[in-house]
């Protein structure tokens, strides 16, 4: 599959919301997106600003999904990954972590560590994450609200500069609650 990356521009307002509202996004806060709601979050500048940028994800010249990086002014920025439905499952999510994990450590000098964070049930973009060498940091219980009602947890992952440059994978000390 020939995977490509395209910034996003200020003329693709109508691509955007005509991405944001044509799928389903079970894994988002909101899982379907409305006209007026993407079309708030585009005139907001929630995918083209200072502190952020987005990207097509492209899979053989297709839209496939789109990916949000944020809080770019930031040593330790975040990133949001959507991807449609018929292109789940088919190593997409990889081979866009993979790509944006490079680009923001080769892009931005000052990021020392990338955060992500799914919803625990989430199982195929966790591991993503593995994959791309991020490590789990955090379990945040009952964190993360779902449309339907219900509460999920919350797992976060990262990955550090030195990892990354390295080929390692350091994970967190674990055991290390003080004494009483």
């Amino acid at each position: 599959m020939n995977m490509s990356f395209e910034r996003v521009s200020a003329s693709d307002s109508l691509p955007l919301i005509s991405f944001l509202t044509s799928d389903n996004w079970p894994f988002h806060a909101l899982p379907e997106v409305d006209r007026e709601t993407a079309g708030q979050w585009v005139a907001e500048g929630r995918f083209a600003s200072e502190e952020s940028r987005s990207f097509w994800v492209r899979a053989d010249g297709a839209t496939a999904g789109l990916v949000r990086l944020m809080d770019l002014g930031d040593r330790t920025p975040l990133f949001d990954l959507r991807l449609r439905a018929a292109d789940r499952g088919r190593g997409i999510g990889t081979a866009t972590v993979t790509w944006l994990t490079r680009y923001l450590f080769e892009e931005f000098p000052g990021v020392h560590r990338i955060e992500g964070t799914t919803r625990q049930d989430n199982r195929p973009m966790r591991r993503v994450f593995v994959r791309c060498g991020y490590v789990k940091e955090a379990h945040y219980r009952d964190a993360w609200p779902s449309a339907d009602g219900g509460i999920h947890d919350a797992v976060g992952y990262a990955v550090l500069r030195r990892d990354w440059l390295s080929g390692t994978v350091t994970t967190p000390q674990w055991d290390d609650e003080p004494a009483e």
